[in-house]
């Protein structure tokens, strides 16, 4: 777990910012970033200035990290995005939100999306009553998300919903702790998304 952590924190100061991959440890004073804020190395300081090309591929890999998505995935719903009405790159991030193991990490069933994606893998949860354990499943206006009934004893469910009482919930989702039910009440829009993506240059790097 140490190794995975300082893994984590050098690739946030490779990229030049937080991204959010290692749960609570990124909005602590422990965050590599917080400090250090350069790149691993001792031209970690001196870095040449990005070419429209990185620019561009930089903000699509941080997508990609934000949301545990591979690339062949990617692409994939980037050309779901094009088929949607409306701006493509807004629908790109919708899309990205909208996976069963975002929304586990956004109700606060998990601590990060990486163990949010491990425990759907697990089967612990499941979508209008039937088990999912598919992490990329795409939920829709009006799906229930609840945690299994032989996983509501578990001591580290209990831990991670105790340390995630105070985190706020997106308004387009709906949690209920008491029957630890979740429900996505709405598609989200572009101002629910709080992370620092630009999602034009994915387009733009996309449309070459």
């Amino acid at each position: 777990m140490a190794r995975y952590t300082d893994a984590v924190c050098k690739l946030c100061r490779r990229e030049g910012e937080k991204l959010f991959l290692k749960g609570d440890r990124c909005y602590s004073a422990k965050c590599s970033i917080v400090r250090r804020n350069q790149a691993p190395g001792d031209h970690g300081q001196s870095r040449r200035k990005r070419s429209e090309y990185g620019t561009q591929l930089r903000e699509k890999q941080k997508a990609k990290r934000y949301y545990c998505v591979l690339e062949n995935q990617f692409h994939h719903y980037f050309e779901l995005a094009t088929k949607k009405k409306g701006v493509t790159g807004e629908n790109l991030l919708i899309i990205l939100e909208s996976r069963l193991d975002n929304i586990v990490y956004r109700l606060g069933f998990a601590m990060s999306r990486p163990e949010a994606r491990q425990l759907v893998t697990h089967g612990h949860f499941t979508v209008n009553g039937k088990k999912v354990d598919i992490p990329s499943y795409l939920c829709k206006a009006g799906d229930v998300i609840a945690l299994k009934d032989s996983s509501r004893s578990s001591d580290k469910f209990k831990a991670v919903l105790e340390a995630n009482s105070a985190k706020p919930v997106p308004q387009w989702l709906e949690m209920n702790l008491e029957t630890l039910e979740g429900k996505v009440v709405t598609m989200p829009t572009r101002e629910d998304v709080d992370l620092p993506i630009e999602e034009h240059y994915i387009v733009e790097l996309y449309s070459k």
